[in-house]
């Protein structure tokens, strides 16, 4: 039986659960995979937290030099996080001919390119199954499931806290800084929430399976990207009394007029599948031109699902002897061909407070009008006492464009304030 030697670097949330897996299912893997994968090696600064996992100590390596150098270690798995580190350990490995698995979304998304072009060099595999999307299996799917289909659309709820945030804001009503301190206690939100919030974690994410599903490299500078920070309860009960539930999502499109990549806030029709993933679950929802729809579901981080993902990826290059790299030219950037398209088209929500009084409504169907906007739905509150009243719009497809202009027209006017724009997906 083939035996394969695993080093793992790092053993903090992803690296411990890869670790028990490993550990728990060796036997398991006999049985099935017919071979025999062991952790040989570790590289964790904190000794103790590798002996509290039952580490042997002599397996514990003290720096990656040593680990590179064990010809017992054919596959390399990092999941250190982060970049400078993470970036010199995964070079190390391939150039010592390691396959290298790796969980880092940002290392992978930023330098890529450089990572696969070192295991081209030097016959090594590289595996990142775990960077998107914690055990749902969404790049194995777009690799090796549905390579049958020209695919049309990528869309999803691919961050986890977002997800949750919005959740309890929607279910409970709750705000968004008190959704977030519960998010943080709960410890779905790091204590600095920024790369979830504000949307970078799910920038990564989509611009990784926008790449793969698209068959062309789709950098990170051209993906739109906009938190959930603004969002406020107001509009979640609001977009509820519509119909609609509010989701952080990644949608990336490939139309005749170009490719759109987006990360944003956007209302969901309650009837849509993607409306029922609630909590700290992630979902994509893949359109091919042959197969149609496919949803994939699931846990979108912790220790065992995303070890899962992790040592699928062990698994699979331990029982394949021809490594697979991108079904595309994997540059830093796009190549000069294709096409992004920025001024994408949307239905939108607008919250604004407006004058109580006659003719209100005309001067603002006015200045849509001057842009092509037309609005679908309506909702209208009196602000008692107050003299103004609250007006809530949803408008038929348009450009974004045409709408940051209707609204800035309308803020023009003496009689309104356009307090909120949000995107109405499907």
């Amino acid at each position: 039986m083939k035996k394969v030697g695993v080093a793992i670097l790092g053993l903090g949330v992803v690296g411990g659960g890869t670790y028990r897996i490993l550990e728990s299912h060796r036997e398991f893997y006999q049985k099935t995979q017919n071979v025999d994968i062991f952790v040989e090696s570790v590289l964790e600064i904190k000794r103790e937290k590798a002996l509290a996992l039952g580490v042997p100590e002599e397996k514990i390596a003290s720096n990656i030099a040593e680990v590179v150098a064990d010809p017992d270690v054919q596959i390399v798995v990092e999941v250190i996080g982060g970049i400078e580190a993470a970036r010199e350990y995964v070079l190390a490995a391939l150039h010592a001919g390691k396959t290298v698995v790796t969980s880092n979304k940002e290392l992978y998304c930023k330098y890529s390119h450089e990572l696969e072009a070192a295991a081209k060099r030097h016959n090594a595999g590289l595996y990142y199954e775990g960077s998107c999307v914690g055990g749902v299996p969404i790049i194995r799917t777009l690799l090796d499931g549905l390579q049958a289909n020209g695919i049309e659309s990528v869309v999803g709820i691919i961050n986890g806290t977002t997800n949750y945030i919005l959740t309890k804001m929607g279910n409970e009503g709750a705000s968004y800084e008190d959704a977030l301190k519960e998010a943080q206690a709960l410890g779905y939100a790091e204590a600095d929430p920024s790369s979830d919030v504000d949307g970078y974690d799910a920038s990564y994410k989509l611009s990784i399976l926008a790449s793969l599903a698209f068959h062309t490299k789709i950098p990170l500078s051209q993906v739109y990207r906009e938190g959930i920070a603004s969002v406020s309860a107001e509009d979640v009960r609001y977009g509820k009394q519509l119909g609609y539930v509010l989701k952080l999502l990644a949608v990336g499109k490939n139309t005749a007029e170009g490719i759109e990549v987006r990360v944003h806030p956007a209302f969901v029709p309650a009837s849509h599948p993607l409306a029922s993933v609630n909590d700290a679950f992630n979902a994509v929802l893949v359109h091919g031109d042959a197969v149609g729809d496919v949803m994939l579901y699931g846990r979108g981080a912790g220790e065992l699902p995303t070890g899962s993902a992790v040592v699928s990826d062990v698994i699979y290059a331990a029982t394949h002897s021809e490594n697979k790299y991108s079904p595309f030219k994997n540059s830093e950037e796009a190549e000069k061909d294709v096409k992004f398209v920025s001024d994408f088209k949307s239905c939108y929500y607008l919250r604004m407070t407006v004058t109580d009084h006659a003719g209100v409504l005309g001067k603002i169907a006015s200045a849509l009008g001057k842009f092509g906007v037309s609005v679908g739905e309506l909702i209208q509150e009196r602000n008692r006492g107050a003299g103004t009243a609250t007006l809530v719009l949803v408008t038929h497809g348009t450009a974004e464009s045409a709408i940051r202009n209707a609204a800035a027209k309308i803020d023009e006017l003496d009689i309104a304030k356009v307090d909120a724009v949000l995107r109405v997906a499907f």
